[in-house]
């Protein structure tokens, strides 16, 4: 198949009036104090930001997560009690039961519309307790509930240290740690280790992953000749990476332009601009980009892509030649797409709730490119889409997936529409060449349902449950 004339050469951006139909952002909470091993996350708000955080996120039986609410009664919204005193109290208690390296505090909605000051109140009491302190504004008035992440990944770049000379106890304790690391292996394997690095300009990588994808992208650019020199967030907050002025940075998902821009700006540093590591296509773009940055030439990477797809060949056949419409939710849409259209779908339109053209721009041109290359029309980007009008645009073009907010799934699908749940693509692990199987087995397991139930002989009963 081939672009016909009449099909549009560039992408058209579209802008609608709708609502954000997402998650809030404070369920950012979920993921990150996993990921910072040290840190305790308090949220300030109210009662209805704590039955969100017990039924959205659940509670650990056997342990108590690192998170906790800090609800805001009608006394505090009138200004009856003293913030301060309030805030200190609770901190306390966090320190003595906990003890962790960091707190951060989480403001909602209500913080924002009393205007409650947190980042002139952290500082003292950062002070007081002798404990650091982190203000991150991840309330509902963002535009997804991914940007919850971004707005506490751009508080901590702010706190990330800068170099200074080591004092002589320092240097031995590093010394101590580096001999015991290295015990029992021979001084040539120790400095061949380290040979292997090519002469480049610092990299720090930020972004929220799972150890296991952290280790996979690491040792991908290591393969390349590049090392890493820290990622934000990392495991423990008293490891933060070193950033000074003229560090390279990337970012490895595409809601965290907020961050990009912090780093830009406050610490100096040169954004990377590449796609993002999702899919074999984006993780070969995206080590392709740094290598050009740091004038290395890659090796390897198409015979290793080729690879890949070769070996989810049976998930591809299930897709080939089907359509998937994106409603919009997590600011993944342009990514995923992307990466479904290079599987052999098509996607008419691509749904999303805000769209950063300066952040996305690698990303977007991908699309454009693979797009041309498959031979397929360009899909429509819709920023903050309106719903009533998605779904009429949904029945008329009859996409065989529909990619939406958990909201919309039961009412689509009791109209005889296959969804899939965008939030589960945002907790997967889908990023490097090691993670494509894992996508594709969440973008076809309603077809395969689907295909099932036929089987059995539901597909009459289920068009009969549509018409009534």
């Amino acid at each position: 198949m081939t672009l016909t004339d009449t099909q549009s050469s560039s992408l058209n951006f579209e802008c609608e009036t709708g609502n954000y139909h997402t998650f809030c952002p404070i369920s950012c909470v979920a993921w990150l104090y996993q990921k910072i091993e040290d840190s305790f996350f308090l949220v300030i708000g109210t009662k209805t930001c704590g039955y969100f955080l017990q039924n959205a996120m659940g509670v650990m039986i056997f342990a108590e997560p690192r998170y906790a609410m800090a609800e805001l009664e009608e006394g505090d919204i009138s200004a009856q009690l003293n913030d301060y005193g309030e805030l200190k109290r609770l901190c306390e208690q966090i320190k003595r039961d906990r003890n962790p390296s960091v707190i951060v505090w989480i403001g909602t909605c209500t913080t924002e519309i009393i205007k409650m000051d947190l980042e002139g109140l952290a500082p003292n009491l950062e002070a007081e307790l002798g404990i650091p302190i982190v203000v991150a504004r991840a309330n509902g008035l963002d535009y997804a509930f991914t940007q919850g992440e971004d707005t506490v990944l751009a508080a901590m770049a702010q706190r990330c240290p800068t170099k200074a000379p080591l004092a002589e106890a320092e240097k031995e304790e590093r010394n101590s740690i580096s001999k015991l690391l290295n015990f029992g292996r021979k001084k040539e394997e120790v400095a061949a280790e380290q040979s292997e690095y090519k002469d480049h300009p610092p990299l720090v990588l930020f972004g929220s992953l799972p150890d296991p994808v952290v280790t996979q992208l690491t040792l991908e650019l290591k393969k390349l000749g590049i090392q890493v020199s820290g990622w934000l967030p990392s495991k423990r907050y008293t490891e933060l990476p070193v950033i000074e002025e003229g560090y390279y940075v990337s970012g490895v998902n595409p809601f965290l332009s907020r961050t990009a821009t912090t780093l830009m700006r406050r610490r100096k540093t040169k954004l990377i601009g590449a796609p993002f590591p999702i899919g074999p296509d984006g993780t070969r773009a995206w080590l392709e980009k740094i290598c050009s940055v740091f004038n290395i030439e890659p090796t390897g990477l198409a015979e290793r892509e080729a690879k890949i797809w070769e070996s989810v060949e049976d998930y591809l056949q299930l897709i080939r030649g089907k359509s998937v419409f994106f409603m919009g939710d997590n600011l993944l849409e342009i990514s995923l797409a992307r990466f479904l259209i290079r599987c052999g779908m098509t996607c008419p339109e691509i749904g999303i709730p805000y769209m950063d053209k300066r952040y996305q721009g690698a990303e977007l041109a991908l699309l454009e490119k693979t797009c041309q290359e498959m031979g397929v029309p360009l899909p429509t980007i819709v920023e903050k889409p309106d719903n009533y009008n998605q779904l009429q645009r949904i029945h008329e073009m009859k996409p065989d997936l529909v990619i939406t907010g958990m909201a919309h799934a039961n009412p689509l699908e009791a109209r005889g529409i296959t969804t899939k749940w965008s939030v589960e693509f945002t907790f997967a692990q889908m990023h490097g060449f090691g993670n494509t199987r894992d996508i594709l087995e969440l973008v076809t397991r309603p077809l395969r349902r689907n295909d099932a139930l036929k089987g059995l002989g539901w597909e009459k009963l289920v068009k009969e449950e549509a018409n009534r």
